[in-house]
């Protein structure tokens, strides 16, 4: 690339600068990623520097979803109020300050509470992110970059499994939870440059400069996509936060929550919070066990480019029609690899197969698809809102998972545990195959018509 070429790319006077306008709003995803990967390594040593129970261990996990969700309540809200940008910006600010407050935590509440302020910053990004992405993208390529978003999880959680490694022998479980300030402030400084949603412009009445980020993130057709967003402004005048139990988006409502609660309950989480505990379990050391996590992290990288690759062409339901799937069969065999007694070391390697797996079948359907989705199926006026009260029942499902595993383990033992997260996997297989709509290469505006003239979104 061309010197003149970046030049006009940070400028904004390329095709490429949606992409990288894209690319920053994804690191919301990366912290969201970094938070969701560092707990698992840091935990191990966390547990030599403090006596806790297995409810206490599940709290320490659990606070930043208890955060996210709280963040999501009033996520969806602030991004229609304040703007997805600005939104953006308070995000890595607060998640900055939770990092701080657990590298310093000199006791069990302060540590709980930073968890709890990351998990606030969290429960922003994972609304504003997608949001922002699918907002300012075209629609043919929206699939792609709204995915970038969760493509930057999973490098969130890769990234995080390589620090919590780097710290594993001196045990410095502190520097692995305050390494989060770092893509904080990349975020905060890189966001600053970046143009408000096109769609949120417009709806505020600041037409021309929604016209003109329009044209800086499109090749042709703006003067078209800005009639169908006035179009669509028009119709949602008399609209508000009540049109979200209204009969008319009650199947985008089940969609979304359905997705929402199938997404954790199927044990994702579980896995990615507890993957060097479950390893370790096997008779892997700690430091071994945090270094299978790695590939576990790079397998879920490899396979989320895999599903941004297919997306735009494959499409939604294909995709979360294969992962959901798979999910099933990995888990019935991970249950029963804990269930089989006398594998010795083997266990580790069939255990640590059987999770990489079960990664890469939902890095390419329930990870980046259900993102995706929730940031298409909403109408303008109410769909910071809808992301937020869906976010927040995704939220509300994985702090269930999280706070539980080690008591459902403890009890019931792990390959029950699994097995019952298959159980779970085949119920969402069901629910995707019967409610889950296509909405590959349409408008956002297009999608909403049909909801409003209660055209089945599953046809």
């Amino acid at each position: 690339m061309s010197i003149a070429t970046i030049r006009n790319v940070i400028r904004g006077d390329g095709d490429r600068f949606v992409y990288v306008v894209s690319a920053m709003a994804a690191l919301n995803g990366l912290l969201f990623g970094f938070d969701t990967g560092i707990i698992s390594g840091a935990f191990l040593f966390i547990q030599d520097s403090f006596v806790m129970s297995p409810l206490i261990e599940g709290i320490i996990v659990s606070g930043a979803m208890a955060g996210a969700a709280a963040g999501a309540a009033v996520g969806g809200q602030l991004a229609d109020r304040l703007g997805r940008r600005r939104l953006i910006f308070i995000a890595a600010g607060v998640f900055f300050l939770g990092s701080f407050t657990m590298a310093v935590a000199p006791n069990i509440p302060v540590l709980i509470a930073g968890r709890l302020i990351d998990g606030v910053a969290i429960g922003f990004a994972s609304i504003v992110g997608p949001l922002y992405i699918s907002e300012i993208a075209p629609p043919k390529i929206r699939g792609a970059l709204t995915s970038l978003n969760q493509l930057m999880v999973t490098t969130g959680i890769l990234l995080s499994y390589f620090v919590n490694f780097a710290f594993a022998d001196a045990g410095a479980w502190r520097w692995m939870l305050g390494a989060g300030m770092v893509p904080a402030v990349v975020l905060a400084v890189g966001i600053l440059k970046m143009p408000e949603s096109p769609r949120w412009l417009f709806e505020h009445g600041r037409k021309d400069e929604a016209r003109a980020v329009l044209q800086r993130t499109r090749q042709s057709g703006v003067e078209t996509e800005l009639d169908e967003i006035s179009e669509t402004v028009e119709k949602q005048s008399d609209t508000g936060l009540s049109d979200l139990f209204a009969s008319w988006l009650r199947p985008a409502l089940v969609v979304g929550l359905g997705l929402a609660v199938f997404q954790q309950i199927t044990g994702i989480n579980a896995v990615i919070y507890y993957a060097p505990t479950i390893l370790e379990s096997t008779g892997f050391g700690g430091v071994t066990s945090i270094l299978a996590t790695v590939g576990i992290g790079t397998i879920n990288v490899v396979m989320t480019v895999v599903a941004i690759a297919l997306v735009d062409r494959v499409g939604r339901r294909r995709l979360l029609i294969v992962g959901v799937g798979g999910m099933v069969v990995t888990l019935a065999i991970l249950g029963t690899v804990f269930y089989l007694p006398g594998f010795g070391d083997v266990l580790g390697i069939v255990a640590t197969a059987s999770l990489m797996l079960f990664v890469s079948f939902f890095a390419i359907g329930l990870g980046p698809v259900f993102w995706l989705l929730i940031s298409e199926i909403y109408p303008l006026s109410v769909r910071g809102s809808a992301m937020g009260a869906v976010t927040v029942a995704n939220w509300g499902a994985n702090l269930l998972v999280s706070l539980t595993f080690p008591v459902l383990t403890a009890n019931i033992g792990t390959h029950w545990t699994f097995w019952l997260f298959g159980l779970c996997s085949l119920v969402g297989l069901a629910f995707v195959y019967r409610l889950v709509p296509e909405t590959k290469g349409r408008t956002l505006e297009a999608i909403e018509n049909d909801l409003r003239e209660n055209v089945s979104l599953a046809d």
